[in-house]
C-alpha cells in the first residue's frame, strides 16, 4: 500500500542535509585540532580547552542576536552570509603564530556560526510538513553526526600530514563552497514581520533550554579531552586506521544508529515523552567512560551508548519548539536554544577542563577520568529538567 503521508525528501530538504553535514564535517576537523595547535604554541592541558569556552560564548551571546536578525532579514540571507565569514574565520587561523589571537578570533567566529545554525534550523522548520516533524528531525538530524564520524579523524590525519594551516585552508575552501551551495535554498517570505533585532525569549521556551543547558555541560568537554586522553595513552591503530577520535567517531554511529532505529519503530503519538529516556541513555555512556576500564575499547563503547542517547535530545526538544513557537518567531526561539546549549557547552569545557588539568599534575592520565564523572553528573541534572518538561506538556 503506498504511503499517503507527505514526502520528506524534498529538494529543499536534501539541500539543507548536505549543507548540514558539510557544516559538521568541517567543524569538527577544526575543533579537535585547534586545541593540538594550542599546545603547540605553549598552551597548557588545561588552557587548551578554553578556545572551546570562548568560541561557544561568542556562539550563545551571538544567537540571541542572529536567531531575531535572521526572522528580520531572511533566513536563507543569514545562511550565505554566514558561510562566508565561516569562511574567512577558518582561513585566518592558519596564519596565526600567537595563540592569544586564536582565542581573540574564536569569539567572532563562534557569533558566525550562531547565525548559521540558527538560519539552517529556521529554514528547516519551514520545509517539514507539520505532522512528520518528528521524522523529519530524525532523519535530518543524521547530518550532523555523519558529518562527525568523518570530520575528527580526516582533520587529525591533515593536521598530522600537512600541519595545522593546510586544515584551515581546506576548511576555509569549503565553507565557500557550502555558502554557494545555500543560495539554492527556499526564498525568504517578501511579507516578513520586521521585529526587532533583539527579542527576549518567549517564556515558554525557559524548560526546553533549561534541558539542552544541562545536557551540554557533559558534552562540553568531549571534543577536546577525549582526542588528548587518547594521545596520553598511546591508542593503538585498529585495523590500520588511527584510533585517536574514537570517541567522536563512535559517538557519532551511536548517534546514526538510534536515529535509524527511530525511524523504523516510530515515535508515538506524542514524541517529546521519549526524551527522558534517552537523556538516561547519554548519562550512562559518560558513567562508562569514567568507570570502565581499558582504552580504545572504554572510549568506543561508551561514546556509542552516549551518542545513542544524546543523538535525540535535540530533535525532541526542537520537536517541542517547532510545536509551541509561531513560524515567524523561530529564528528567536532557536537563537534561545543555541544560547542555551553553547552557554552550557562552554561553561562545561571550563569546568572540566579545570579538574583534567589540575588533576593531571597530581594524579597523571588518571585525572580523565575524574573529569567524565564530573561531566556524568553534570548530564544527570537534565533528567529532573526534562520530566518537567513532560508534565507542563500534560498539564497544557
Amino acid at each position: 500500500m503506498p504511503d499517503s503521508r507527505p514526502r520528506l525528501f524534498t529538494p529543499a530538504f536534501t539541500l539543507l542535509f548536505g549543507l548540514t553535514f558539510l557544516t559538521f564535517f568541517a567543524a569538527f576537523q577544526l575543533f579537535p585540532t585547534v586545541p593540538l595547535r594550542l599546545l603547540d604554541l605553549g598552551a597548557s592541558v588545561e588552557e587548551s580547552g578554553r578556545f572551546l569556552s570562548v568560541f561557544t560564548a561568542g556562539s550563545a551571546v551571538g544567537a540571541l542576536f542572529t536567531g531575531p536578525l535572521g526572522d528580520r532579514v531572511g533566513q536563507r540571507r543569514m545562511v550565505v552570509v554566514t558561510a562566508f565569514l565561516f569562511a574567512i574565520c577558518v582561513g585566518s587561523y592558519g596564519f596565526i603564530q600567537n595563540r592569544i589571537w586564536i582565542y581573540v578570533l574564536a569569539l567572532p567566529h563562534g557569533v558566525v556560526w550562531s547565525g548559521l545554525l540558527t538560519g539552517t534550523m529556521s529554514t528547516l522548520g519551514g520545509v517539514l510538513p507539520e505532522d512528520r516533524r518528528a521524522d523529519g528531525l530524525t532523519l535530518y538530524g543524521l547530518a550532523s553526526p555523519g558529518g562527525v564520524i568523518f570530520g575528527p579523524m580526516i582533520g587529525l590525519a591533515e593536521y598530522r600530514q600537512w600541519g595545522f594551516s593546510s586544515v584551515t585552508w581546506i576548511l576555509a575552501i569549503l565553507f565557500v563552497v557550502l555558502a554557494l551551495l545555500a543560495t539554492s535554498l527556499p526564498k525568504d517570505r517578501a511579507d516578513r514581520e520586521r521585529r526587532s533585532v533583539l527579542q527576549m525569549p518567549e517564556r515558554k521556551m525557559l524548560r526546553p533550554c533549561s534541558v539542552l543547558f544541562a545536557t551540554a555541560l557533559g558534552y562540553g568537554a568531549l571534543g577536546t579531552y577525549t582526542a588528548q586522553e587518547a594521545l596520553k595513552l598511546n591508542f593503538q591503530p585498529f585495523l590500520g586506521l588511527p584510533t585517536t577520535a574514537a570517541f567522536l567517531t563512535c559517538m557519532a554511529i551511536g548517534m546514526v544508529g538510534m536515529r535509524i532505529v527511530m525511524t523504523r519503530i516510530g515515535f508515538g503519538s506524542d514524541p517529546v515523552k521519549l526524551l527522558p529516556r534517552m537523556l538516561w541513555g547519554a548519562f550512562l555512556g559518560l558513567l562508562l567512560l569514567a568507570i570502565f576500564p581499558g582504552g580504545v575499547l572504554r572510549h568506543a563503547l561508551s561514546a556509542t551508548v552516549y551518542g545513542a542517547g544524546y543523538s535525540m535530545v535535540h530533535t525532541l526538544v526542537s520537536t517541542h519548539v517547532l510545536e509551541v513557537i509561531h513560524p515567524e518567531r523561530r529564528g528567536a526561539a532557536f537563537g534561545a536554544t543555541l544560547f542555551s546549549f553553547d552557554s552550557g557547552i562552554g561553561l562545561g569545557s571550563l569546568l572540566i577542563g579545570m579538574v583534567i588539568g589540575h588533576g593531571e599534575r597530581a594524579w597523571g592520565v588518571v585525572a580523565y577520568r575524574a573529569g567524565w564523572a564530573v561531566a556524568a553528573l553534570a548530564a544527570a541534572l537534565a533528567l529532573p529538567l526534562a520530566y518537567r518538561l513532560i508534565r507542563a506538556r500534560g498539564k497544557a
